[in-house]
């Protein structure tokens, strides 16, 4: 047989087991079991609230009930052992069949879950939720939910750490579901913590001090790393290796060279441009002012004449 069919029959026969003790040992307060199969046989440990009545009158419970899983379920020599419950409330299983219980006499169903979750807070308990689910006052199904304190639905812890049972009521409308879930008092949840004041860290966590003590590392702190890595090698590196350290540059200096490079740039660009000659420009400017004044002159004289012409002809005119 593979091993994943192995593991199936394996959980199929856990889970058939444990419906049997419910059925079987309900009036005795039964609180779970674990099944580890040995050598010798099976051993199965059974946790009830009243182990007398699981043990029967001169062990004729039991003994009846070693012969039913022998041929029901085809174990070899099971050995039962019981286990009495030291806080009932705090078993989640037993606390499911109790509520279930207290439904099915006729309690309302908010004052048996308020009821139920303060008795497990008062004995300890860091959270607990209660959830019904079914037809509880109608003919319509709904859900309610109980909580108090703090409760984890999630991750490793809600598998390792948080104890669930269910429980069934049966009603006149039909069967109500009952959940109960509880974090006993020790549980050590992840995000915990403690601060201590006034506390040697030696009495607290007095692995890490012999830690820091044998590794020096206050020591290594104190002083220089380079001093720390000499002192760990004990030798030096060979002076080939060494790389000369790069001489430091001052930066107003290489601004004063960046100055001077830029200003003989620029007398280097003036004295390449060529200006050109102004006096050729000058002497045509010259010549062309005395040519506007012959002309003018040239026209005020012909109109001169123009003038002594006209009078001259007015004149003969009126003679």
């Amino acid at each position: 047989m593979a091993d994943e069919h192995q593991f199936i029959e394996n959980g199929l026969q856990r889970s058939q087991i444990d419906e049997f003790f419910s059925e079987e040992l309900g009036r005795a307060g039964y609180g779970g079991m674990d099944v580890a199969k040995t050598p010798m046989g099976t051993q199965i440990v059974l946790k009830a609230e009243k182990p007398g009545m699981v043990i029967g009158k001169g062990g004729e419970n039991i003994r009846k009930v070693t012969t039913a899983l022998e041929e029901q379920f085809d174990l070899e020599d099971p050995q039962i052992d019981v286990q009495e419950v030291d806080e009932p409330d705090l078993n989640a299983r037993i606390v499911a069949d109790r509520l279930a219980n207290a439904l099915e006499r006729g309690w309302y169903f908010r004052k048996a879950g308020h009821t139920t979750i303060d008795r497990i807070m008062d004995a300890g308990a860091l959270g607990a939720e209660i959830v019904l689910s079914g037809k509880v006052t109608g003919a319509r199904s709904r859900v309610e939910k109980f909580n108090r304190g703090y409760i984890k639905h999630n991750g490793e812890p809600a598998e390792e750490i948080v104890d669930e049972g269910q429980g069934v009521a049966v009603m006149k409308l039909g069967t109500i579901g009952v959940t109960v879930k509880i974090i006993p008092p020790n549980a050590e949840l992840p995000d915990d913590f403690r601060v201590h004041d006034d506390v040697d860290p030696a009495e607290v966590v007095p692995d890490a001090v012999e830690a820091n003590e044998t590794e020096g590392v206050e020591e290594l702190l104190e002083g220089e790393p380079e001093e720390a890595e000499a002192a760990e090698t004990g030798a030096e590196a060979p002076a080939e290796d060494a790389v000369e350290p790069e001489p430091e540059i001052d930066e107003e200096t290489v601004e004063e060279v960046i100055e001077e490079e830029v200003a003989g740039d620029e007398d280097e660009d003036d004295e390449d441009v060529e200006t050109p000659d102004e006096s050729p420009i000058e002497e045509e400017l010259d010549e062309l002012e005395e040519d506007v004044e012959a002309e003018a002159e040239e026209l005020m004289a012909e109109m001169d004449d123009e003038e002594a012409d006209a009078d001259e002809s007015d004149e003969g005119g009126d003679a």
